[in-house]
Parts: C-alpha cells; sequence; structure tokens
C-alpha cells in the first residue's frame, strides 16, 4: 500500500525532526519527503492502513499533514 500525504515538511532540517519518530513508530514502513514537490509530499510504503496515524503523528511533532 502506498499513502500520499501533504505536509508542511519543507527543509531537511523537518525532516531531521521528523524521521527519528517515524521511524520508530513505524519501523516496518518505507517512507520518504519529496521537498521539491509544491506540497512536500510525504509518501509511506507500508503493509497496513496506517493514514490515520501517521497524521496524527505528523500533528503531535507540530507539522501539519493532511492525506491526499
Amino acid at each position: 500500500m502506498v499513502l500520499v500525504f501533504k505536509t508542511n515538511v519543507d527543509s531537511v532540517a523537518k525532516v531531521k525532526k521528523a524521521a527519528p519518530k517515524l521511524n520508530k513508530i513505524f519501523p516496518d514502513s518505507k517512507w520518504n519527503f519529496d521537498l521539491e514537490d509544491c506540497d512536500n509530499i510525504l509518501r509511506f510504503e507500508c503493509k497496513d492502513d496506517i493514514l490515520e496515524k501517521v497524521i496524527f503523528l505528523m500533528k503531535v511533532i507540530g507539522f501539519e499533514c493532511e492525506a491526499l
């Protein structure tokens, strides 16, 4: 399953802030940010539907995140 989110993560520093939490909470998923996209896309490859969990985590750590 591939999940795609629009975020306000627009710098490497912000990715470094989010990365440890994403890796800890979703250890079996592959994810990446596209900082060159106008929507600062976060893509997840995962086995389960974790859409709501990703949005919740990103908001908890201080970022905007919405599913596309």
